[in-house]
């Protein structure tokens, strides 16, 4: 019973923290190309340009950093699953960049109060 409710309470803090890191990046000068693109493989939250670098972002979001920091999320083995993840993106949309980047959004949440974004350019 409360499994399903967490589970939708988990996808709408999800979206919200998407939308928010959209946000913040478009604010900072970069053009959303793309959003939320699967393939059977998996899901890219967003594609973005940053100048002539095409970015491919990972955003995690979390109510409170109690239980680990968003950025702890990303491990090498799935750094690697979005660069993949990239590569087929680019293959299906017939992108040739010469420059491409995978950035990090983490989000704290919290129920009251102002979301703390953190970007983090270039990982993995």
């Amino acid at each position: 019973m409360g499994t399903g409710q967490n589970q939708a309470q988990r996808q709408a803090l999800g979206a919200f923290g998407e939308a928010a890191a959209a946000r913040y990046l478009l604010d900072h000068g970069m053009v959303l190309v793309d959003h939320n693109w699967r393939c059977a493989a998996g899901e890219i939250d967003l594609v973005l340009r940053d100048g002539k670098t095409l970015v491919f972002c990972e955003v995690k979001t979390r109510r409170s950093a109690s239980f680990g920091s968003p950025f702890e999320a990303v491990t090498p083995a799935k750094a690697a699953r979005i660069r993949r993840l990239g590569a087929m993106w680019m293959e299906c949309h017939d992108v040739h960049a010469v420059e491409v980047r995978l950035d990090m959004v983490g989000i704290i949440c919290p129920r009251l109060g102002t979301p703390q974004i953190d970007h983090v350019p270039g990982v993995g």
